[in-house]
């Protein structure tokens, strides 16, 4: 029995995304897409699932690098079941724990000093007196070493 496909017009509007999307999904290597008899591009029901995934993950911050590297874990181009899933959320549970520290961290000085080193405040909590910072380094130097 032949798995019924779908047109790129139907994922796109069953996964509220643009037909646009789904092709800079596709030339990303996230999602892969079959060829009719017209050379128009079908899609098995798997990818559904697999561009949700793909947003949720999004969503929680993950970059499409990072997405990509997680489902190179699954063979030919599967979608994953519950059980993977959870596999593959765990991969992202550390790093996405740092970065809600980090914005923690940010929320918590954006209104003062960022960290910098830039010796523009009069009061600053990481003053940075003869600018030792800024003969090694730049940036948001003292921000960056807590994240």
């Amino acid at each position: 029995m032949k798995t019924k496909e779908l047109s790129v017009g139907k994922v796109a509007a069953r996964c509220g995304v643009k037909v646009s999307t789904l092709h800079f999904y596709e030339q990303k290597g996230l999602i892969h897409s079959l060829r009719n008899q017209g050379n128009q591009r079908r899609f098995t029901p798997d990818v559904l699932r697999r561009v949700s995934i793909i947003k949720a993950a999004q969503k929680m911050g993950v970059s499409l690098e990072e997405i990509k590297t997680a489902f190179t874990a699954l063979p030919n181009n599967k979608t994953p079941n519950k059980n993977e899933w959870e596999q593959l959320s765990l991969l992202w549970h550390n790093a996405l724990t740092q970065r809600i520290a980090a914005l923690t961290r940010l929320r918590d000085s954006i209104t003062g000093c960022i960290g910098c080193g830039c010796l523009s405040m009069d009061v600053c909590p990481l003053y940075n007196p003869d600018d030792k910072v800024g003969k090694n380094q730049s940036g948001p130097v003292f921000l960056e070493e807590n994240s």
